[in-house]
């Protein structure tokens, strides 16, 4: 049962959270994550889902990583299932930030290869964090059906992700780099080349790639 005052906290921590202030959210969140109350966790998750501050959003998910994950992880699970794409980018986001591998099973082929970049880009860094023991393989086989999508920020996100798989990309990459379609190739090729160089960049790695590509379609003409 909730006593007045901790009705008064919670109506407060509402007003706090959802005021027209930018920089009054941010600081409601910080105070909620510094004395974490899991009955405001609810509310923690629904500003995420509509928050617009970047450095606020980033606020709010601390606070989620400083309650409980036998509280947080489900209710993050629930808005990976959101219609909303910034909910489930966020959650997958704080999910990651967590750390829990109980929310693994959310993160299947569908949210994988999610029709917003924004929320496949959160997928892959959740999944390379929280994928279980011996099943690096299948989710690099996922990851590679992704090869060539999107801009340049959103294809230096899947290589990493793959990156950070280890060696086992290594012939999934050789075989996309056969793919009928240049962009596929050229993601591929670059990919390979920072998995060895990682020095390289990914910026260089990607026009020497096409680089690749050109001449390779050239001599095919």
């Amino acid at each position: 049962m909730t006593t007045p005052k901790q009705h008064t906290a919670m109506s407060r921590a509402r007003q706090g959270l959802f005021d027209s202030r930018s920089s009054v959210r941010l600081r409601t969140a910080l105070a909620v994550g510094t004395n974490p109350d899991p009955r405001l966790v609810d509310m923690l998750v629904e500003r995420c889902a509509v928050e617009p501050d970047f450095h606020v959003r980033d606020m709010l998910t601390w606070a989620l990583t400083r309650h409980p994950a036998s509280v947080t992880v489900p209710e993050l699970v629930d808005e990976v299932r959101s219609e909303r794409a910034q909910a489930r980018s966020q959650a997958l986001h704080t999910l990651s930030k967590i750390g829990d591998r109980r929310a693994w099973p959310a993160i299947t082929r569908e949210v994988l290869s999610d029709a917003d970049d924004e929320v496949a880009r959160s997928a892959w860094r959740a999944a390379v964090l929280l994928v279980p023991e011996g099943q690096e393989g299948e989710l690099a086989a996922v990851l590679a059906t992704q090869l060539g999508r999107g801009e340049r920020e959103t294809q230096m996100s899947l290589s990493r992700a793959l990156i950070a798989l280890g060696e086992m990309i290594v012939p999934l990459l050789r075989v996309a780099a056969e793919d009928p379609g240049p962009r596929v190739r050229a993601h591929a090729i670059a990919t390979e080349k920072l998995f060895h160089d990682p020095d390289s960049g990914f910026e260089f790695a990607i026009e020497e790639a096409k680089r690749t590509v050109a001449i390779g379609s050239g001599r095919e003409e």
